[in-house]
């Protein structure tokens, strides 16, 4: 009665195991099971001792069986309410990086990884950290602070922050992840860790100031977690995670999280680890590794002209982050972009830490394709030198300590040396309102990027590696486009001038040096330098119009509508969730003088591939196209008040009447 299902279900079954496990489940008798038994170890095995099947049957391996030599997430002992919440994220494989620290820090053990952005270090000291606590709630009924994330930016505390509640979404009631920061009173803070949360991110600032009031307690601490550690110290941190190292217990796990390795990452591993596991992972399919790097060599203004015309004809595809120096450089864009009509979005210290994470997630979301973000740190991000490179830099540094060790002094007309005035008193400095946690080119996750624009260029190689690793991640292939002044064109167009460019060209050596090192190759951006100009004097009309009072008033604007966003809304977003969606930050700040011709191009400035292009996608015109004030007057709007006899009163052949002159 079973024997065509036997023969049908040997021929297609695979290892023996599984067999056993059908079996089992079916309740088949043992007269049948050494039947079937029987007809399957009959079959023919290959090299690898596995089943060869019959004849007119094909050999099919399973993905399990494909991808074995690679370890799962269920293979590293993680609770199942994680392994589920992997699986519900539709992650495939653990990276490399991933591969290496999980299965130590589940053991326990110090660790200090080396791993780029993109290569998953968030999942890799995120997972088993959840999975120890896990663990010990088991048997564990207090509750106590187990895990304090430590990271540098604002924008990388929310992302790690959302990682954690991805992770333990089936396990939420039990695991409990507070964020310190957003800008909360003290008040607010103290009330959060009242109930000692089993996970604390935060900067380290903000740590230490909860742990010094008494608001946090590390006195149970088990984990303490370092992430991108070689920005810590860089951006002032030095001195709250001295405090920190005092007040965390003795014996808990260090888990370190670096990009580089640099001296930085020397100086925290001798006040936080105890003989860690050091791990340098370099994946194949690591930050940058898919990108094509591209350089324009033009003057300053010409910046502004190649970046319209790219936009403008949709040279490039997908979305795209443009870099530029400073806060002022990003309104000066979007205001000159705004006069072509191209929309854009600003992100940038300055503004509400709710908007620039907003920002990020509607980018991410494919709400905006172009982002114009200041990098003011790139010079923070030291370089990983060769002995020569630091030989020739000392060369360098000590030929110009010679040259200044003697104070210039000024002439006047007659000759006559002039007293210093540098012991005069100086002005005071404003108070900045730039926020000093803040950092786009490190750590944040902007997905499916396919250009990096470095408008103006970074200071270091090191700053152009982080840049570009915002794009081609995940596997995926993008572009890096960078705009660099020779030496000669510096300071030609004064009002579009700024002082890094000034060292371009010696940063696109160190460049060039570094992409040679990792096998890439930087290639020159060929384009019709003719149909460009075609351009210029439409850009030269957009320029005149982007004044510093525009930037100025667009600055303050664009930080009013922000901060209203921000705060005033933030209540009742949090009982809205919806609405959010439709605050958008690319809207207009007509602060410039608008120019209405600019936003279309003239049929002429096209070349002949846009002429096909532009008439295919015209659709149908109309042959008349009436009046919109003539409209407005048919429906009784914009005449005024109506008075009757309105119409013949204004008729002069009707209303002349002619005098007879009197003598």
């Amino acid at each position: 009665m079973y024997q065509e299902f036997f023969d049908a279900l040997a021929d297609r079954c695979q290892p023996f195991h599984q067999v056993t496990f059908i079996v089992a489940r079916t309740g088949i008798c043992n007269r049948a099971h050494t039947r079937l038994v029987g007809r399957i170890m009959k079959r023919k095995l290959d090299q690898d001792d596995r089943p060869t099947g019959s004849e007119d049957t094909p050999v099919t391996t399973t993905k399990t069986e494909q991808t074995k030599a690679e370890p799962s997430f269920a293979d590293f002992g993680l609770d199942p309410r994680l392994v589920q919440a992997i699986a519900k994220l539709s992650y495939q494989k653990p990276t490399l990086v991933q591969q290496k620290a999980i299965p130590l820090a589940l053991t326990g053990q110090d660790v200090l990884c080396k791993g780029k952005t993109g290569s998953g270090k968030t999942a890799a000291y995120v997972l088993p950290a959840l999975s120890t606590i896990l663990k010990k709630k088991q048997t564990q009924t207090s509750q106590s602070t187990a895990a304090l994330i430590l990271v540098p930016t604002r924008e990388l505390a929310d992302q790690v922050f959302k990682a954690a509640e991805q992770f333990s979404a089936f396990c939420a009631k039990d695991v409990q992840t507070v964020k310190l920061t957003d800008k909360l009173s003290e008040a607010v803070q103290r009330s959060m860790l009242s109930n000692a949360p089993d996970v604390v991110i935060s900067t380290p600032a903000r740590a230490w100031q909860n742990v010094n009031s008494g608001a946090l307690s590390l006195d149970s601490l088990s984990c303490l977690i370092l992430d991108e550690a070689d920005l810590l110290l860089s951006y002032g941190y030095d001195e709250d995670l001295e405090n920190l190292a005092r007040s965390v217990p003795k014996g808990v796990q260090t888990i370190m999280m670096s990009a580089t390795l640099s001296p930085e990452v020397d100086t925290l591993k001798g006040i936080l680890h105890r003989n860690p596991a050091l791990l340098d992972v370099a994946e194949p399919d690591s930050e940058g590794e898919g990108v094509t790097h591209y350089v324009v060599k033009c003057g300053e203004d010409e910046k502004f002209l190649l970046a319209y015309v790219i936009f403008k004809l949709k040279l490039i595809k997908g979305k795209c982050i443009i870099f530029v120096s400073d806060i002022d450089r990003c309104y000066r864009l979007k205001l000159f972009f705004e006069q072509f009509g191209i929309r854009s979005c600003i992100l940038n210290s300055e503004l509400p830490v709710n908007s620039r994470i907003h920002v990020v997630e509607e980018f991410n979301k494919n709400v905006y394709d172009i982002i114009i973000a200041s990098d003011e740190k790139s010079e923070m991000f030291g370089d990983e030198k060769s002995p020569e490179d630091e030989e020739e830099e000392a060369h360098e540094q000590a030929e110009a300590e010679d040259q200044t060790e003697e104070p210039k002094k000024k002439k006047n007309k007659k000759g006559e040396v002039e007293a210093d005035d540098s012991s005069q008193p100086k002005k005071k400095r404003k108070v900045s309102r730039k926020d000093p946690e803040y950092g786009v080119s490190r750590g944040i996750d902007f997905k499916n990027v396919g250009t990096v624009i470095n408008f103006d260029l970074p200071t270091s190689a090191s700053s152009y590696t982080h840049r570009v690793g915002r794009t081609a991640r995940a596997g995926r292939s993008g572009m890096a486009l960078s705009f660099v002044v020779p030496e000669k064109l510096y300071r030609k167009h004064v009002p579009t001038s700024v002082a890094t460019a000034e060292n371009d060209e010696k940063v696109l050596k160190k460049i060039i040096k570094r992409q040679a090192k990792q096998g890439k190759e930087i290639k020159d951006y060929h384009f019709n330098k003719e149909q460009v100009d075609a351009f210029r004097y439409r850009m030269n009309d957009a320029l005149r119009a982007v004044t510093k009072v525009a930037v100025r008033e667009a600055r303050t604007r664009e930080l009013r509508q922000e901060l209203l966003k921000s705060e005033k809304l933030k209540r009742y977003f949090e009982e809205n969730p919806t609405e959010l969606s439709h605050v958008r930050h690319d809207g207009e700040l007509r602060t410039a003088r608008q120019q209405a011709h600019l936003r279309h191009i003239p049929d002429y400035l096209l070349p002949a591939d846009g002429k096909k292009a532009l008439a295919d996608s015209v659709g149908f015109v109309p042959l008349r196209k009436q009046a919109r004030i003539a409209n407005g007057r048919r429906g009784g709007r914009g005449s005024g008040r109506k008075v009757r006899g309105g119409s013949r009163r204004g008729d002069p052949l009707k209303t002349f009447k002619a005098r007879r002159k009197t003598k």
